[in-house]
Parts: structure tokens; sequence; C-alpha cells
């Protein structure tokens, strides 16, 4: 099976040296692709920046922005089986970029700030035999919200956590597939919460 999973947190550039981004740190979107290949997967990580150590997989790009990521995403969806959605893609980028860094001065700066483009809709949108996971990151109306996107995004499987879910080495996770009830794991360890995703994907996919 040809997976491709992204991971981390994008960076959207201010001007040279200042970017906007979020608080992601990259570890589930790297313990997915570690249960991948441990599950004798082909295993392609598309990666924005994070401290966590480049993992053992067949291909590896690294991107910063969720423009960057967009495209790393349409290049390779054709020739995959399951994508894993699991980095953490700004919702916004600044409007307009400055070539040089912005000095400081002594009254407000009003950054604007326009729409990235929504990678799983376009997923949604233009799959063909791919499997698709996304997540749902909820500090409200949890399970709600994340079964919204599921549909209106045209998922097969979400995985729904809260904020509290963020950089944190334990936390609870809720999975829903279009054909299954919710399924919740209280207190895992990522790399569990990866194993549990990548078994049941496999699952999915067997019995599809």
């Amino acid at each position: 099976m040809k997976i491709v999973i992204t991971a981390g947190g994008t960076r959207e550039y201010i001007d040279p040296v200042r970017y906007i981004t979020n608080a992601s740190t990259g570890k589930m979107g790297y313990a997915l692709a570690k249960a991948a290949v441990e599950a004798k997967m082909q295993v392609t990580l598309i990666s924005a920046p994070t401290s966590i150590e480049k993992p053992n997989v067949d291909k590896f790009i690294p991107v910063e922005t969720s423009e960057q990521m967009y495209h790393a995403v349409r290049e390779t969806l054709a020739d995959c089986d399951c994508l894993i959605m699991a980095a953490a893609v700004s919702d916004y980028t600044p409007a307009k970029r400055s070539d040089t860094k912005l000095k400081k001065k002594q009254q407000k700066f009003i950054l604007e700030l326009k729409p990235t483009i929504d990678i799983l809709s376009w997923v949604g949108k233009n799959k063909t035999k791919q499997y698709i996971v996304g997540f749902a990151l909820e500090d409200k109306n949890l399970l709600i919200n994340a079964q919204e996107k599921l549909m209106n995004k045209n998922l097969d499987m979400i995985v729904a956590n809260s904020p509290e879910a963020i950089a944190a080495d334990y936390s609870s996770i809720h999975i829903k597939t279009r054909q299954h009830d919710w399924k919740r794991y209280d207190s895992i360890s990522k790399q569990e919460s990866a194993n549990i995703i990548i078994s049941l994907l496999q699952s999915n996919i067997k019995h599809a």
C-alpha cells in the first residue's frame, strides 16, 4: 500500500525572517509514518518544519508554507492509495509578503491576512480510489464539528481531539468513518494513536 502522510505546522512568512504559525509539533504525523513503515507500507512523508529526527520513510518531502504543502499533496495524490492529513495547515497567510525585513516603528502594525488553500477540500473533490483521513482539532462541539468536516470534505475517516492534545505525550482521540460510529481511546500515546489509526484504515480498505 502506498501512503502519503503530512505532518507539522506550516509557516506563513511576513518577511524573510518573520512568520506566523501554530503550536503543532509534528509528533502525530511522524508517529503515523513510523506505524505505516512498520506495517510494510510504502511511505511518503510531507513535512513542515519540526524538531523531530527525519524518519526512515521511502520518500521525504520537506515544505514550509501551506502553498508548498498543497503542491506536494497534489503531486503525490494520484499515485497513492491513502492520504493522512495530520499536518496543521495554517488557515490564513499574509496577503502581502515583504521581500525585506520590516523595520520596527513606534506605531501600530496592521497585518492583512487572506485564506490559504483548503487542501482537504481539494483532495475530497479530486480523489479517485484514495482513502482519505483527516484530523479535526476543536475546542467546542468536538464530535459535531468533526463529523461535519468528515462529510463536507468528502473524507473516509476523521480523527478528532481537543487543543490539550497539542505537544502532549498522552491524550484522548475520537475516530469515526463513514460506515461506523465514533470510537474513543482515552489517555494513549501518540504512537499508540498512530498504530490504531493505521490498523483501522488497513481494515477498512481491506473490507471496502
